[in-house]
């Protein structure tokens, strides 16, 4: 089977009727759901399964389960997280083995409603002028720690069960604007992103599954990354990513164009899958049909990322809690 090459979201808390026949016609990678899909345990569970049956296959249902600011499964639903760069300063030299923990308890909290990849680890450098959307989301201000908590996050991610997406490649720390609402434009000088926040990705270049990053890097192209054959290229060649890559989303206002043109330039420039959020279904007739199916390589590099999935071994939530107190307090080091 052929997989249409989107990831995409829903209107509500339960599918429509129109929502079922739409899916079921288009057959998207996968799913992604936000805060308006999420009311309680059985009611997710339930629209994973309905996602799930307009497909006719177990197809990856991804959420945005970072911890701080951008965590949409919240309490009771979930365990309530500080920032990522929190948690990691106060970790110190534990912040490693802490942040494994942190996200085998994630993935715990994901599979147990159903959900099975998280678009985490992001390991985008954080630096002085990062814009305050991105600067807490990111793990440290320098390249060895961020790829050892990177690995660390996907580690715990993949050990539960749970698909780790890489974002946003090739490296959003630079950022000055919210690619929510503008263009950021990094004008660093080529060989430094190299050095630095290219390498960050180069580091977990493993990973099944990435993102890409709504970016114009200038001294390499006047295009977004999303948008780049040859930024796209540098993705694949100089970081070696060989998993399947996503968009962005392709609504955000960091892209202009139709949604049609922007689906079509992406997928031309490299991307595998286009990621469409906000559920409204004109927009996402538009993406669909400018979409398609997958070419032959795409769809390898899906099928492989779906073999990553893994049974995880039971855990007890407890003692993984207790091992992180430990943790914090310096009575254990990083192992």
């Amino acid at each position: 089977m052929t997989f249409g090459a989107t990831i995409l979201g829903c209107a509500g808390p339960s599918l429509s009727a129109r929502e079922v026949s739409f899916f079921r016609e288009a057959n998207p990678f996968g799913f992604i759901l936000f805060d308006r899909n999420l009311e309680d345990e059985a009611q997710i569970r339930s629209l994973c399964d309905s996602l799930r049956d307009c497909v006719g296959r177990d197809a990856p249902i991804l959420i945005d389960q970072e911890g701080g600011r951008v965590q949409r499964l919240r309490p009771p639903l979930a365990h309530q997280w500080l920032p990522p760069l929190e948690d990691v300063a106060r970790f110190g030299a534990n912040a490693p083995r802490a942040m494994y923990l942190r996200y085998r308890i994630i993935a715990a909290e994901m599979i147990g409603v159903g959900i099975d990849a998280n678009c985490a680890p992001m390991v985008d450098i954080a630096t002085a002028n990062t814009h305050e959307f991105l600067k807490n989301r990111c793990y440290g201000t320098d390249l060895e720690t961020v790829v050892k908590v990177g690995q660390a996050v996907s580690g715990g991610l993949l050990d539960g069960g749970v698909l780790p997406v890489l974002k946003h490649v090739p490296g959003h720390g630079r950022a000055v604007a919210d690619s929510h609402l503008d263009l950021p434009i990094v004008d660093t000088d080529s060989e430094v992103l190299r050095n630095s926040d290219f390498a960050a990705f180069k580091g977990l270049n493993d990973l099944p599954m990435g993102m890409t990053a709504h970016i114009t890097y200038s001294a390499l192209d006047d295009r977004p990354a999303t948008l780049s054959p040859k930024m796209m290229g540098l993705i694949r060649s100089e970081i070696g990513f060989g998993g399947l890559i996503m968009t962005d989303d392709i609504s955000m206002k960091a892209l202009t164009g139709s949604l049609a043109e922007l689906s079509r330039l992406s997928l031309d420039a490299g991307c595998d899958v286009v990621l469409h959020c906000n559920g409204k279904m004109a927009e996402m007739e538009d993406v669909v049909d400018a979409s398609g199916t997958m070419g032959e390589l795409a769809q390898n590099r899906a099928v492989a990322a779906l073999d990553c999935r893994r049974t995880p071994d039971p855990v007890d939530i407890s003692q993984l809690h207790a091992q992180l107190e430990a943790l914090v307090n310096g009575t254990v080091n990083d192992a």
